[in-house]
């Protein structure tokens, strides 16, 4: 049995105001989003089918509506984004780099990146207890693998000082949080 191919949407007529605004509607239904990527959605939108409103598209006026409306919320977002990586044991560096790809301000994650701050020893453990990294490890690692489970830990975003103490530590040993 043959299947149809999808119809192509370069038929679909130019956006108007309310067509414009029920695809931000949808989009922020769909998807936890922030301002900016709000923004770059539309204007993407706008590019593929057109304009037909009279004067410049009101996108930044549709954005700040959603926010003001709890629909778009950048704080929630970088927390819940922080979260996130956080449990999959993810650093600080790697929360901010997220952070600044969603296009998430410094006033709007600087609460996230506190909690990612905070809890950096218990994502670096996640990390390492899921790559098998140091004290969970099964058998002791060559100084090759080492070199290899401290790259693995700064590419995860976690400090040099912290990364190192997983990377070196004997397996079945957790160092404490603390120690130095």
């Amino acid at each position: 049995m043959a299947m149809e191919p999808r119809r192509r949407r370069e038929g679909r007529p130019p956006y108007d105001e309310a067509g414009l605004e029920q695809a931000a509607l949808s989009y922020a239904g769909r998807f936890a989003t922030t301002r900016a990527r709000l923004a770059a959605y539309l204007t993407r939108k706008l590019r593929e089918r057109g304009w037909e409103g009279a004067g410049e598209p009101p996108v930044d006026r549709l954005v700040e509506k959603l926010a003001s409306l709890g629909y778009v919320d950048d704080r929630s977002f970088a927390e819940a984004r922080a979260a996130a990586l956080g449990r999959r044991g993810y650093g600080l560096r790697r929360v901010t780099e997220a952070l600044r790809a969603a296009g998430v301000g410094e006033e709007d994650g600087a609460e996230a990146k506190a909690i990612a701050r905070d809890q950096a020893w218990e994502a670096a453990l996640r990390f390492a207890r899921r790559r098998r990294i140091g004290p969970f490890a099964s058998d002791e690692p060559t100084p090759e693998a080492r070199e290899k489970a401290l790259a693995a830990l700064l590419r995860a975003g976690h400090p040099l000082d912290l990364a190192r103490r997983l990377a070196r530590s004997r397996p079945g040993e957790v160092p404490e949080a603390d120690s130095g």
